[in-house]
């Protein structure tokens, strides 16, 4: 049974600004994505989460990075002019400035987006991918290897969430049992020294979610 937590609790708990927040992407059918910053545990205000002005340029993509989509920010998200079928991706390294960590050591944030579940290849550095395109057993993957013990929260339609641990080779089952837009929710730790945006941070939180929606 899915169990609602608070929002402080649906994400691995991180110190400084980074805490509690993450980037989700929103995508129907074939239309343009929908960016969004804050606590996807919440309904999110119309005016936008008070982080979400430091949402201010992602890279969202379709097949190359390289290639990213027009933007257009809204009242509390940014659109992406995605055409065609297939899953979107976002990243962005400049949501929060590097924060100072325990013993004054930097630290920083990166965060990844994924909307759907029809690939089963990655194209970010912390992904939750699905093993089979539809599929409800996922894997969660780092620069391509499993990340094993992972803590993936999922949140329903409803806004319940459960959390799940990743098996040896990276993997979760997490069905989803009703209509609606689901997501899942990951954080991963690595340490330094990592130069992110032109600082030097001897932590980084890689913060990483996949939304898909069941018919």
């Amino acid at each position: 049974m899915l169990k609602l937590i608070p929002a402080a609790l649906a994400a691995v708990m991180l110190a400084g600004p980074a805490a509690a927040h993450e980037v989700w992407l929103e995508r129907d059918g074939s239309g343009p994505a929908r960016a969004y910053l804050g606590e996807p545990v919440e309904p999110v205000p119309a005016a936008g989460d008070p982080e979400f002005p430091k949402l201010k340029a992602p890279t969202v993509f379709t097949a190359d990075p390289a290639r990213p989509a027009a933007l257009t920010r809204r009242a509390n998200h940014i659109e992406a002019a995605v055409t065609g079928e297939g899953d979107v991706r976002l990243v962005d390294a400049s949501v929060f400035e590097p924060w100072a960590g325990e013993g004054q050591t930097k630290e920083a944030a990166i965060y990844y987006a994924r909307a759907g579940r029809s690939e089963t290849r990655t194209a970010l550095d912390l992904e939750i991918a699905p093993v089979e395109p539809g599929g409800d057993v996922f894997v969660v993957l780092y620069k391509g290897a499993p990340v094993a013990g992972a803590a993936v929260t999922l949140i329903n339609p409803e806004r319940w969430s459960k959390t799940f641990r990743t098996d040896a080779s990276g993997r979760i089952a997490a069905p989803a049992e009703w209509s609606g837009r689901y997501i899942l929710g990951v954080t991963h730790e690595t340490a330094g020294p990592k130069s992110v945006g032109g600082v030097a941070v001897a932590k980084v939180y890689h913060i990483s979610t996949l939304t898909f929606v069941k018919p």
